[in-house]
């Protein structure tokens, strides 16, 4: 059984170690699932999501809000050593750009 109105953020990737594929669950990095087809790597990692959500609740732990649920604000901090910060400034000002626009591009 998987939970209805699933919000959580899957992904499967294929394991050359296992030989199989691997479904994984963002908001739950402890879990996984292992699988012949992506598809049943998707199903289990869903079922096993599922079954740790309701250990959980019954144990009172807090249950990890879906990453599709959280607002983001469009701001964040980074710390770079002088000299990058000098030399991606000069890079904006040659492109006519901000500094801002410029990190923004090379982040995306």
């Amino acid at each position: 059984m998987t939970l209805k109105n699933d919000r959580y953020a899957y992904r499967v990737i294929w394991s050359n170690r296992d030989r199989e594929y691997v479904g994984l669950c963002v908001e739950f990095p402890n879990l996984s699932w292992l699988a012949g087809t992506p598809e049943a790597a998707l199903k289990g990692i869903r079922r096993v999501v599922s079954e740790g959500i309701k250990i959980m609740e019954a144990d009172g732990d807090p249950i990890p809000e879906p990453l599709s649920n959280k607002k983001y604000s469009g701001k964040f901090s980074v710390r770079i050593p002088p000299e990058v910060h000098r030399n991606l400034s000069i890079q904006a000002a040659e492109e006519g750009v901000s500094l801002n626009r410029l990190i923004s591009a090379k982040l995306s």
